[in-house]
């Protein structure tokens, strides 16, 4: 119930149906804000795609604001060194998948060499349902562990459309400053911009919204 209060009041002090710059929008977002823990900022992009169509891809942004994830690599020989040299949680081959068939699942990202993917498919019941994968798209499987890793712990995000053509995505934290948030939101709405389908007919990008985790809605200039 004392959701729902501070919800409405928060939906009182803007107007719902007018669109904001990003930087008014950010602001109006943080001054939404109700709850007592530090929320994120979550966007909403709706695109203009075919069903069939495919909008997915992953991004440093410039200011991090997730806590450092436990990166697991699956690799041998020269790799497996470059991995822990990188600073990588776990690594390892045949020793890793037997102990994730297992039930042993302390990490938070998956990286694999190409070479182990035959090996590592057999865990794609398990991975697979936790989105825990590795996956080329997604640059989670390349020989070019070092630079992988360097990226993941910087915050390396990945967006991708679901079956509505909707991305959804967080891209900060309300305690964090306008600009920041800001800056985050352009590096994004560019990258998801190259990734226009070809045969994209008229405006790829239909509405952008932004949200605090409990907040409201603020919709966003596309322009």
């Amino acid at each position: 119930m004392g959701r729902g209060k501070k919800y409405a009041e928060a939906q009182k002090s803007y107007d719902r149906s007018e669109t904001y710059s990003p930087e008014a929008a950010v602001d109006l977002v943080k001054k939404m804000s109700y709850a007592k823990f530090d929320e994120s900022v979550d966007l909403s992009i709706t695109l203009n795609m075919k069903k069939q169509a495919s909008v997915r891809d992953t991004l440093v942004l410039p200011h991090s604001f997730q806590k450092e994830k436990k990166i697991l690599v699956f690799a041998r020989g020269e790799k497996a060194e470059e991995a822990q040299e990188a600073g990588a949680a776990y690594v390892g081959a045949e020793d890793l998948v037997e102990k994730i068939r297992g039930g042993w699942l302390d990490f938070d990202i998956a990286v694999a060499t190409p070479d182990m993917m035959r090996d590592v498919g057999k865990l794609g019941p398990i991975l697979g349902r936790r989105g825990l994968m590795p996956n080329p798209k997604t640059r989670t499987v390349t020989f070019d562990l070092k630079e992988a890793i360097e990226e993941l712990k910087k915050g390396r995000v990945e967006f991708r459309a679901d079956k509505g053509g909707v991305i959804h995505m967080a891209i900060g934290r309300v305690s964090m400053g306008v600009e920041q948030i800001v800056e985050n939101l352009r590096v994004v709405m560019e990258e998801v911009a190259r990734k226009r389908p070809d045969d994209t007919k008229g405006e790829f990008i239909r509405a952008v919204t932004l949200a605090s985790t409990m907040g409201p809605g603020v919709r966003v200039s596309t322009n």
